[in-house]
């Protein structure tokens, strides 16, 4: 079995069309997201029609939840509210209640996947350490959990010679045949923000028991130019080129 992963989407068209040409390419078997379907980007109706008609398991990310009143978007900065509440008014109803039914986490035959952490999805918490990771980890009855949230790719876990200490890598590939439990970060599809543009996902192959994450370029002035277009911060237009 093959898994192709999308981390945080935020209606990047672009972005997520050409990751899923390259999973179709590539022989994926499943498709699953890790949520912010929406938030921040110009295409939400379009990015959920393609999620809705390719059937893809996804679960609530926090723009999505703020999207359809679900969170507060008082939490959210300046820019992300703005954007959030554009997006309420460009969708259409079958995309709010689309969005609405989304479940917060998904127990898969061989994987977990949640927005934020595993332990406590509704308060869409960072994993951005080993001890954030712990409660996650600690209650994974999978051998890999994805997640997104952070946009910045990361692996977090727990080595068979060592199943009590947990340690990360931020190498883009991991051997799940050497850990116990491991808690992957896919990044962004439609933001990334480890200083590297490049919109990508992660492939999970059961069968050679690996995961790695796969970057690809795509056209980013396309969906820059959608942005502006749209009457929303040119700022969420120009993070793209940077990766921040």
């Amino acid at each position: 079995m093959k898994y192709g992963i999308l981390g945080d989407i935020h209606a990047n068209l672009s972005a997520l069309t050409t990751v899923l040409e390259h999973m179709d390419a590539e022989g994926i078997d499943q498709v699953v997201s890790v949520g912010d379907v929406v938030g921040y980007g110009a295409a939400p109706r379009e990015c959920i029609a393609i999620l809705r008609e390719r059937e893809v398991l996804v679960v609530k990310g926090n723009h999505d939840a703020a999207c359809v009143r679900e969170l507060d978007d008082r939490y959210f900065n300046n820019y992300a509210r703005e954007a959030i509440r554009w997006t309420q008014s460009a969708i259409e109803s079958t995309d709010y209640e689309w969005l609405a039914s989304l479940p917060m986490t998904l127990d898969l035959e061989h994987c977990h996947v949640s927005h934020g952490t595993l332990h406590r999805p509704e308060l869409f918490d960072y994993i951005l350490s080993t001890t954030d990771a712990d409660p996650s980890l600690d209650i994974m009855e999978r051998p890999v959990c994805f997640v997104g949230h952070s946009h910045v790719p990361i692996a977090l876990l727990r080595l068979q010679e060592d199943p009590q200490r947990t340690a990360y890598t931020l190498d883009p590939e991991v051997d799940l045949a050497e850990t116990s439990k491991c808690l992957l970060n896919v990044g962004s599809v439609g933001q990334p923000r480890d200083e590297n543009p490049l919109t990508g996902y992660a492939v999970y192959d059961t069968e050679e028991r690996r995961a790695w994450i796969q970057r690809l370029p795509y056209d980013i002035e396309l969906e820059a130019a959608r942005i502006r277009s749209a009457g929303l911060p040119d700022v969420l237009a120009e993070r793209l080129k940077l990766g921040v």
